[in-house]
């Protein structure tokens, strides 16, 4: 237990400066207006996604688009296995 007495200077430090960090991150964090708030929200609604404007990806014309990789590698599914008897012979 003796050993671990050289950690209370330490502690209480962090302690102090939990709390003084707590106490200054206050200011400031009252009671947003109800309007302001709503004004920012539809703000926000109204902008257009950034992803929304990138250009379309360009193809040839009847080509259908590809669609983007979400970076999951997706096995093609397997085709159904074939009874000898409907080979034909060659």
């Amino acid at each position: 237990m003796e050993i671990l007495l050289w950690l209370v200077p330490s502690l209480v430090v962090l302690v102090v400066a939990m709390g003084w960090v707590t106490w200054l991150g206050r200011e400031g964090r009252g009671e947003v207006d109800r309007d302001v708030a709503v004004r920012r929200l539809a703000e926000a609604l109204s902008r257009e996604h950034p992803m929304a404007r990138r250009p379309a990806a360009r193809t040839a014309p009847g080509a259908a688009a590809r669609e983007r990789s979400s970076g999951i590698a997706v096995r093609p599914s397997r085709q159904p296995a074939r009874d000898d008897s409907t080979r034909r012979a060659s």
